[in-house]
């Protein structure tokens, strides 16, 4: 028997082995994308272009790797966008808590990132802000509960002017002025908060069709101006 030969074969299929068995650098498995969840209401929602104008946004900017999800369809805003959203209309921050509705769509969507801009319909409501707040924190409870590391972005609503609700503009201040103290006491370093200033250089006159709603130009606009370097921000 040719024991070099039989010794340098078995030493070949041990090395061969060995490579099998490597592990894979890191770098050759791609990454899953982030996954990002728009919560809110119409505004949000359809036609909600904001969330179009934001992807396109981000595409182009070099963050392809994201996925938007959400149990609601991409509604037309002029081109082809991941458009998947949780932007319900009409509904109230309040009656999502109390109808348990966040935790099934966390559950079938299981985001990594939330953007929400929530409460309008609580203001028209006459739902007082700290009552909204509190609905905040019990969905903030419910997202890390399904993503204990889960990034919220949340916005001080854009302001509203609609003629049948002189009331409601000066509940959105009220509302938004409150947030920032919210956020810093519940944000922490493993799921961090960050406020984006909707209300800001916002117009209800020239920016909304309604009073409302943001139109199809500078409102859409502005809101995505100001979601960009905060979803950049929770994408690094």
């Amino acid at each position: 028997m040719n024991w070099r030969f039989l010794r340098a074969t078995v030493t070949g299929l041990l090395l061969a082995a060995c490579a099998a068995m490597a592990p894979v650098p890191a770098g050759a498995v791609a990454a899953a994308p982030t996954r990002i969840m728009a919560l809110g209401d119409s505004i949000t929602g359809s036609p909600g272009c904001w969330r179009a104008l934001l992807w396109r946004h981000l595409r182009a900017t070099g963050h392809g790797n994201i996925d938007f999800v959400g149990t609601l369809p991409a509604p037309g805003c002029g081109f082809a966008y991941d458009g998947e959203n949780e932007g319900h209309g009409g509904i109230l921050a309040t009656g999502i808590v109390r109808n348990n509705q966040l935790p099934g769509w966390l559950s079938a969507t299981r985001p990594d990132v939330v953007l929400m801009h929530l409460g309008t319909n609580d203001v028209w409501s006459n739902v007082p802000a700290s009552t909204i707040l509190n609905a905040y924190t019990t969905m903030l409870g419910q997202m890390r509960a399904s993503k204990p590391t889960i990034k919220l972005v949340v916005a001080r609503i854009i302001p509203m002017n609609p003629a049948n609700c002189p009331a409601c503009g000066q509940r959105v201040v009220a509302l938004d002025n409150a947030i920032p103290s919210w956020a810093k006491a519940h944000s922490t370093a493993a799921s961090p908060i960050t406020v984006v200033d909707q209300w800001t250089g916002f117009n209800p006159a020239t920016d909304t069709v309604d009073g409302v709603h943001p139109n199809s130009t500078t409102g859409i606009q502005k809101m995505e101006s100001r979601w960009y370097p905060a979803v950049v921000g929770a994408l690094g």
